[in-house]
């Protein structure tokens, strides 16, 4: 009973496996990953795949992943890392600074979902961590968003994306 409960009663008839997915305007499919991936900030339970998805609408981002990251006043803050459109990279100078980029990028994420959802801090790199069959690595990146020695990194496709996001940690695109 708890299988059919836990797997077969979400949509009726249909089994969930608990990944999510959307259909675009040209009728491309967009795997979202977990959607019982979530953090709590401040009491308000958030899914990490809401504001990747809020994210990725705004036209200067291509790709985005969100981690949850200890923090005293809220329990979890949200920490999101961007890749921009290659027609928006110039908006962020030799330096890594971007503040205007991730001020725009938190709006986004509050208008789309609310104030509550605004990333605490927004790094704009140029890679993600992926492993070989290309899944966002996010445990690489709590560690790198709570200024952790980043853990086991064999699984990655490229070992030296880590050392790319640790050297743009000291200049994060926005923090609050």
């Amino acid at each position: 009973q708890r299988f059919k409960d836990t797997y077969w009663s979400r949509f009726q008839g249909l089994y969930f496996a608990g990944d999510g997915a959307k259909k675009d305007a040209d009728g491309d499919i967009w795997l979202l990953g977990r959607v019982d991936d979530v953090m709590n900030v401040s009491g308000h339970r958030l899914s990490t795949t809401e504001i990747e998805s809020a994210l990725v609408s705004h036209p200067m981002v291509a790709e985005a992943a969100v981690v949850g990251a200890s923090d005293e006043t809220t329990g979890q803050a949200v920490v999101a890392f961007v890749i921009l459109r290659a027609e928006y990279t110039d908006r962020v100078d030799e330096e890594g600074e971007g503040a205007d980029v991730a001020a725009t990028l938190r709006a986004h994420v509050a208008r789309e979902i609310g104030p509550i959802a605004k990333p605490r801090t927004i790094l704009v790199v140029t890679e993600l961590p992926k492993t070989r069959s290309g899944k966002i690595m996010r445990r690489l990146l709590r560690d790198v968003a709570e200024h952790r020695p980043v853990g086991d990194v064999t699984t990655l496709a490229d070992s030296s994306v880590m050392d790319l996001i640790a050297s743009g940690l000291d200049k994060p695109a926005g923090e609050q």
